[in-house]
């Protein structure tokens, strides 16, 4: 695995989501509870780009068709059908940066 920065810990405002390229990959992140979070940008069911759905708690609802999945693991929370678990990233904070392991 390599440790890739994806920006600054002071931009990310708590309960946000955020997306961002890193290793090839689009990822979403998020702050909850002074925790950062990170987990894959697109939706494996049809495509849409999570991080313009609607958090709530730990709850990302996807925007296109309402799947919802935990942005703390990447699980499938709820959906009519049984979808893969997004992938997630470990979130490492050094100073002001925030850096995934991929």
């Amino acid at each position: 695995m390599s440790r890739v920065v994806i920006g600054k810990a002071s931009d990310l405002a708590e309960g946000k989501l955020k997306h961002v390229s890193a290793g090839g990959k689009d990822i979403l992140i998020t702050k909850i509870g002074g925790e950062y979070y990170a987990m894959n940008n697109i939706c494996n069911h049809a495509g849409a780009e999570l991080h313009e759905g609607q958090l709530i708690g730990t709850e990302l609802q996807c925007p296109w068709h309402g799947a919802k999945w935990d942005v703390k693991t990447g699980n499938l929370i709820w959906f009519p059908q049984n979808l893969k678990p997004e992938e997630s990233y470990k979130v490492i904070t050094e100073d002001d940066t925030l850096l995934i392991e991929i």
